[in-house]
């Protein structure tokens, strides 16, 4: 994988640890998968890019996912609500940049 993958980005949000719960995101497009992916995938309720799902920690969902790991992004909780955390700050609003042509006034001259 390249240092710039979808999946990369992902994983270095936070440390990786067991949870019970997975938020698992499909970054691949389905057109030209195999058609048990794309059955797996729906089984796991993934239809379009970039949605995200979650799921409990099972040997059967675990074995999906192996099945499918080129086409989706895999995340504990804590990964997910950090990752949230900081696309929640990037998008917030700033103050307004303001800038001026004219010259600053010159100040009173004294005598």
């Amino acid at each position: 994988m390249t240092a710039g993958s979808a999946f990369n980005a992902f994983k270095a949000r936070a440390s990786i640890a067991w949870s019970p719960r997975l938020y698992i995101t499909l970054v691949r497009g389905l057109p030209g998968t195999r058609q048990l992916h794309r059955r797996t995938l729906e089984a796991m309720r993934l239809r379009r890019c970039n949605r995200t799902v979650v799921h409990r920690t099972t040997p059967s969902l675990l074995g999906m996912l192996n099945q499918v790991k080129r086409l989706v992004a895999v995340e504990t909780e804590e990964m997910y609500n950090t990752r949230k955390k900081q696309d929640e700050e990037h998008r917030a609003l700033r103050p307004p940049i303001v800038v001026s042509h004219h010259p600053p006034p010159l100040p009173p001259a004294t005598e």
